[in-house]
């Protein structure tokens, strides 16, 4: 016999369950800088971004560094298992200069 479970959710109260934000924020500013940081050390795939920087659109973040603070980012295209190792055709992004801002 199979016993399914549901995943528990926070009752519904109105509000949103309390999160550690001192451990970990995910604004969108805070996901760019991890994002850049990390791109000044190596290029990064967009696995690498949502698996290892808790990013989950890097490209959104990429649009965001390009475009509103004036980072050179080029987008290089491969394909790259995942962890359960389905190749996915995906981004590696690579930070060619910083921009001014």
């Amino acid at each position: 016999m199979t016993v399914i479970r549901e995943k528990s959710r926070p009752a519904a109260t109105g509000t949103a369950p309390k999160q550690n934000t001192q451990a970990h924020d995910n604004s969108a500013s805070a996901q760019r800088n991890r994002l850049l940081e990390a791109l000044s050390r190596r290029p990064i795939s967009t696995i690498e971004a949502r698996r290892d920087l808790d990013i989950l659109h890097p490209a959104g973040r990429v649009k965001e560094l390009r475009h509103n603070e004036g980072h050179q980012i080029l987008t290089a295209w491969s394909y790259e298992p995942t962890d359960c190792g389905k190749l996915h055709r995906v981004a590696r992004y690579v930070l060619v200069k910083r921009g001014a801002a």
